[in-house]
């Protein structure tokens, strides 16, 4: 049976009962007791002292790369969930891009049953919008649901075929699940491995467009309003892709979007030539579309930050740019860069973070009683001291893969403690909050 915990004298954040006072959190049997200014220490077995730190719902990220099966030397369910714990997230959502692809219900209770087994915290697994991800025939999108995924996605690909992935949209609005789209048009790609721009041209590599996501965002939107279906944008990272989420929110579309801790913090001027741990997929874009992103994370146009975690190999990272893989690691990473880069900034404020970092994910994946910290919810919750300073270092990663453009950044904002459905799943060595 799960310990009671008492978490005092933190700042709480609730979004969802717009909730940002000093106050104590009460957790028994894994749910929410409790919530007020004074609550009996004695009541509990466990007492954290969250003075000076930020209490938070659980953080939800709705895009999370674990390789498995099939990749596992870059990171599997265990490896990756203790590295999302670490970063504070209590529920992650694998794509399912793996080897072989997750396209059929005994390959989502595979990663079901493995999560129950090997991770501290919730897995979600996505399914497949077409079998083996070839864009011919759809997946099994009524035998996924019927085990359990959260939504369906072609993520680290493109369904190019309109009327064939309308059929899926239509089969998840069926079964009430978000489409969660990943926005590439594959013959405008055209072997492009870093942003098209001034940069790409002087190094001589083949650039890929803001076109190149622009046309599919436009497509994919009228599709899932044809469909019936809510539209989840993955990793949105052109002014484009913001003007039209934009438009179509203020038009009643039916249509959320994410932004990367990447993306909102580097451009493609930052890029060291030759380090591979800059190349992802959508690219470093222009300090102009970087500004459009934030003003759309500012202005509720983006309601979501994911971080498209996606490990690699040192080994396959060392090669040319235009031979490494796409993707870098972000778990252990998005509560510093969101802190230093929005919150220090004034683009978000500490609660808008909680909303795009832990409620806004759970409304659009339909996980009611997470992303919340009222009385009677699930007893997920991330403590963060926002004014912790220090460089980020890859060695200390949980995570198997190293690959990240961040290493050595000076950053505010570290997680000390998450807890998961009323379990403490990870604290920080550093700095002990149990009094």
């Amino acid at each position: 049976m799960e310990k009671s915990i008492l978490v005092k004298n933190g700042r709480l954040l609730d979004p969802d009962t717009g909730t940002d006072k000093i106050c104590s959190l009460l957790l028994e049997d894994g749910r929410v007791k409790s919530v007020g200014a004074v609550a009996d220490a004695s009541d509990a077995e466990i007492v954290l002292d969250a003075e000076g730190c930020w209490v938070m719902p659980g953080l939800i990220d709705m895009h999370v790369h674990l390789r498995d099966p099939g990749q596992t030397w870059k990171e599997d369910v265990a490896s990756g969930s203790r590295a999302a714990a670490r970063g504070g997230f209590t529920t992650i959502v694998a794509m399912p891009n793996t080897k072989p692809v997750m396209d059929a219900p005994d390959r989502i209770d595979y990663v079901r049953i493995k999560a129950e087994h090997d991770a501290p915290i919730h897995v979600l697994q996505a399914g497949a919008v077409t079998k083996g991800q070839k864009g011919e025939e759809l997946a099994d999108i009524d035998g996924m649901a019927e085990h359990g995924i959260p939504a369906i996605s072609e993520d680290g690909k493109t369904v190019m075929n309109a009327a064939l992935y309308l059929e899926g949209m239509k089969k998840a609005a069926a079964r009430g699940i978000p489409v969660l789209a990943h926005c590439e048009d594959a013959t405008l790609v055209r072997g492009g491995c870093v942003n098209e721009d001034d940069n790409s041209r002087a190094v001589g590599l083949p650039g890929i467009s803001n076109t190149v996501e622009d046309v599919i965002v436009a497509r994919d939107i009228l599709l899932a309003r044809e469909a019936g279906v809510h539209l989840h944008l993955c990793h949105c990272s052109t002014r484009g892709s913001a003007e039209m989420l934009r438009i179509a929110r203020e038009h009643g579309f039916d249509v959320s979007g994410e932004v990367c801790p990447h993306h909102f913090t580097l451009t493609s001027d930052d890029m060291i030539l030759g380090d591979t741990n800059y190349k992802m997929n959508p690219p470093l874009r222009t300090e102009e579309d970087r500004q459009a992103l934030l003003e759309g994370l500012k202005d509720g146009t983006f309601e979501v930050i994911s971080t498209d975690h996606a490990p690699h190999s040192t080994e396959e990272k060392s090669t040319t740019m235009r031979k490494a893989p796409f993707g870098i690691v972000g778990l252990e990473t998005a509560v510093p860069l969101t802190v230093t880069e929005l919150v220090e900034e004034g683009i978000l404020t500490p609660l808008q973070m909680a909303e795009k970092m832990s409620r806004n994910p759970a409304r659009i994946l339909n996980l009611s009683d997470r992303g919340t910290l009222a009385e009677g919810s699930e007893a997920d919750v991330v403590i963060i001291d926002p004014e912790a300073e220090y460089e980020i270092d890859a060695e200390e990663f949980v995570s198997r893969g190293r690959n990240t453009p961040f290493q050595g950044r000076k950053v505010k904002g570290r997680v000390l403690v998450t807890i998961c459905e009323g379990k403490i799943v990870y604290q920080d060595r550093e700095r002990n909050l149990t009094k």
